[in-house]
């Protein structure tokens, strides 16, 4: 018959052991796993306000495809086209913008220059806003700006 042995004891174990780095390493990976974690946060925060944003940009930039006067029609035509005065669109844009309250969702909105008809049949809408990312805010404290272009374009048909 054999006498069960007592587990190993501190005094047992011989100098130098690995006793306790196990804990070192769990702790490492738990701030690598936290780090990550809150970069994805903020980076999925900035890619969610970007895709609202450009929800109101093609919104805008529809209604303000709507402010369309019909042009003289072109040599050897009869069919007259659709022109957008950059101007009106600018205006369209700014009233549609306060319509909607987007002011009051992101912050620091602003209808950007590049926002008009280059080619007098394209509503070109440039927005730019700024986002605050959870958590990082003390790394970023103005916030990360975002940008964002919509166009649409009137046609006429039968």
């Amino acid at each position: 018959m054999t006498i069960p042995r007592s587990p190993l004891t501190r005094q047992d174990l011989p100098s130098g052991s690995e006793e306790g780095q196990v804990m070192v390493m769990v702790i490492g990976y738990l701030l690598l796993s936290l780090l990550i974690l809150t970069v994805v946060l903020a980076a999925s925060a900035v890619y969610l306000d970007r895709q609202k944003l450009l929800s109101v940009a093609d919104g805008a930039a529809l209604t303000a495809a709507d402010t369309f006067r019909l042009a003289e029609p072109a040599p050897g035509t009869a069919v007259p086209l659709p022109a957008l005065d950059s101007m009106l669109v600018r205006s369209t844009v700014q009233d549609y913008l306060d319509l909607t309250g987007a002011s009051a969702r992101f912050d620091g909105l602003a209808v950007d220059p590049g926002t008009g008809a280059p080619d007098n049949r394209t509503a070109q809408v440039v927005l730019t806003a700024v986002v605050h990312p959870p958590v990082v805010n003390f790394l970023v404290p103005e916030g990360i700006p975002i940008v964002v272009t919509a166009e649409a374009r009137s046609e006429l048909t039968r």
